[in-house]
């Protein structure tokens, strides 16, 4: 890819006389993982719906992939955050990843369906999800749903790989599989990653930096110049204390990205 990844210039974004954020100005560039961190209701998932055209933004401009968000889809990868599916729905995990590869060409000929198989094998092997792949997705799961959602996202090959917690009702386990697997990616095809997660630990040796989100602040550095004491408790606008145990990271004593019981759901942030 020539040029930024994603790019927001004096990007604002506003629902009535609320300011998520303004004159956020954003490069990441191929290949680059940013993890972006922040309260509910602090604009993560919104900044994800604005550059998967789903948004307007209020101010500023933005380009993903080389274009205006939501033109150039094709190559860029969504996984969602964990919703439930309905028990009585029909479709099989292997139908659900093929939808990723190409969701109106079904290939040309016996050998374009043949491709198609093993392209969706490879990816649903890859996250470690053979063993349920051909199970009605209803019927499987919020894990093993979630493991077939990442495997959508990255069978198309996206140069922009936008995920938002794709790490809820995963253990431990299956988290750093799914990291280690999103990580892998972008390494070996330079495909940049913007990362929504209230989590930061499972991923926090493949970041590179951070976009935490306050209360319409923010402050974007790496790890090590974001999360710390004195920066979080300014944007907090209270004292916080960031603590380091080993290799991992916990905050304490405001609302935080860091809570591990606590999911974010899009329905926190507000709607316009």
């Amino acid at each position: 890819m020539n040029g930024a990844a994603i790019e927001l210039t004096d990007a604002a974004l506003r629902f009535g006389d609320r300011t998520l954020w303004s004159g956020l100005d954003l490069r990441v560039e191929p290949g680059e993982f940013l993890a972006v961190l922040g309260p509910n209701g602090s604009g993560k998932t919104s900044l994800l719906r604005v550059l998967l055209g789903l948004q307007p933004l209020s101010a500023g401009t933005a380009t993903v992939a080389g274009a205006r968000p939501g033109r150039a889809s094709e190559r860029v990868g969504y996984v969602p955050q964990q919703r439930a599916m309905d028990q009585g729905l029909t479709l099989r995990g292997n139908d659900l990843v093929g939808l990723g590869l190409d969701g109106h060409r079904w290939g040309t000929g016996l050998l374009g369906l043949r491709k198609r198989r093993h392209k969706i094998a490879a990816a649903v092997e890859s996250v470690g999800a053979t063993s349920f792949a051909s199970s009605q997705v209803g019927r499987l799961s919020g894990g093993e749903q979630q493991r077939l959602r990442v495997a959508q996202a990255l069978i198309g090959d996206p140069e922009v790989l936008l995920c938002d917690e794709p790490l809820a009702s995963l253990d431990l386990t299956h988290q750093r599989v799914v990291s280690g697997l999103i990580d892998a990616r972008r390494r070996a095809a330079g495909t940049a990653v913007l990362f929504v997660t209230h989590e930061i630990n499972p991923v926090l040796s493949y970041v590179d930096r951070v976009l935490y989100l306050v209360d319409g602040r923010f402050r974007i550095g790496t790890p090590e110049q974001v999360m710390t004491s004195a920066t979080l408790s300014q944007l907090y606008g209270t004292q916080v204390e960031v603590l380091r145990i080993g290799d991992q990271i916990h905050v304490a004593g405001a609302q935080s990205c860091l809570c591990e019981d606590e999911v974010h759901h899009e329905a926190d942030e507000p709607v316009p």
